[in-house]
């Protein structure tokens, strides 16, 4: 995994490209070390097939949840348990109406401690805190992607310091 550490006016970025699969392990691994992962929200970016619920499938088990790892595509959000704090795996793919928002109570565990994550956050950004850090995951090819970290907030750019270290 290469990776470069880009100088932000404001908040930093870090971009690195995955190589294979095993890459992608080393990378939620990296990401799972860093203490102010436990309450912070992460969007992941990048089109069909480039990799968002497999990342999120290492972090998860990296933050040593068990068992099996469902995809939250039709039930919104998926809660975990591990490394001693809450984890919510949002997939907003087939979110198209604010009041779920409300119905759903996303905004009670927005409000909650824990890891949040998202897949397709653009589709509720009108709801949606800011993102500590945006992840987007460009495919290269079949099995290369380009990934680009972006800090956000205090809570990211400390996150991303373990990314330059």
């Amino acid at each position: 995994m290469s990776t470069d550490t880009i100088a932000s006016p404001r908040f930093p970025s870090h971009v690195c490209v995955w190589r294979d699969e095993s890459d992608t392990a080393a990378f939620a691994q990296m990401l799972a070390a860093q203490p102010a992962l436990a309450n912070a929200y992460i969007t992941l970016h990048g089109d069909l097939g480039a990799g968002k619920t497999t990342l999120v499938r290492h972090l998860l088990r990296a933050l040593g949840v068990q068992g099996r790892i469902k995809s939250p595509t039709y039930a919104v959000v998926e809660p975990h348990e591990g490394a001693g704090f809450s984890i919510s795996h949002f997939d907003f793919y087939r979110f198209d109406d604010p009041r779920e928002w409300e119905d759903a109570g996303f905004r009670d565990i927005f409000a909650s401690p824990g890891l949040k994550v998202a897949e397709w956050p653009e589709k509720a950004a009108a709801v949606t805190p800011i993102a500590d850090v945006a992840i987007s995951i460009e495919a290269i090819d079949e099995s290369e992607r380009r990934v680009t970290l972006q800090a956000n907030t205090a809570t990211g750019a400390s996150i991303l310091q373990g990314f330059s270290a």
